[in-house]
């Protein structure tokens, strides 16, 4: 099941696209500004789908912390869940994003200011988050270390967590149309690195956690 976790990354991952890639230009509030309705429409689409899979896919997740406590399991699961909903729900609100970034760029108006109650929006949606994926790292980090699951200590390097702290760091080393495509579906791609590597770590797996 962990494949679907990662087909619900790569569909979002193609939904950033459809909002924002442009090879000519690195500016996203622009090039969703000039986006077409389609691209827009299945952009918002893809959210859907893509939170459907991303949950899918946490039954890997739940069976990996099966030698964990239920409580801890459960916990993590949870906050796991309501945190992959909030992708699709923040990327779901980026489509007010692109709609008044169009029609800054019909009506000739300053871009910022007019997508700026819908990006000040989805902004104060992403606090909620915050705080969930703190204890939910604490929680995967030290079970996982403690080998109190199925995953081997490596799998922390996976989680999103590592990748999310390096992100400042190597959108420094991007430029042009390629800091579009990974800074612009960052937050997808670590999550198709995490559930691509749960799947390999979870493949063979014996039923006693092991490093």
């Amino acid at each position: 099941m962990g494949i679907t976790g990662l087909l619900g990354g790569l569909i979002l991952f193609a939904g950033d696209m459809l909002f924002y890639y442009d090879p000519d230009n690195t500016n996203i509030k622009i090039n969703m500004g000039y986006a077409s309705d389609f691209r827009i429409l299945l952009s918002g689409i893809s959210a859907l789908f893509a939170t459907w899979f991303y949950l899918f896919g946490l039954v890997s997740v739940y069976y990996a912390f099966k030698p964990a406590k239920s409580s801890i399991r459960n916990t993590l699961i949870v906050c796991f869940a309501g945190i992959l909903s909030a992708y699709g729900i923040i990327h779901g609100a980026y489509v007010a994003i692109a709609a008044t970034a169009k029609l800054a760029v019909q009506y000739q108006l300053d871009i910022d200011m007019a997508t700026a109650l819908a990006s000040r929006i989805n902004h104060a949606l992403r606090l909620f988050i915050y705080p969930i994926f703190a204890l939910l790292s604490f929680l995967f980090i030290y079970q996982v270390w403690n080998k109190k699951t199925l995953y081997p200590r490596w799998m922390i390097l996976f989680f999103p967590l590592i990748p999310f702290l390096f992100r400042g760091i190597i959108g420094k080393f991007l430029n042009g149309s390629l800091q579009i495509v990974i800074m612009g579906g960052y937050f997808n791609l670590i999550l198709v690195l995490f559930f691509a590597a749960s799947t390999i770590a979870l493949w063979n797996v014996d039923t006693k956690p092991d490093d």
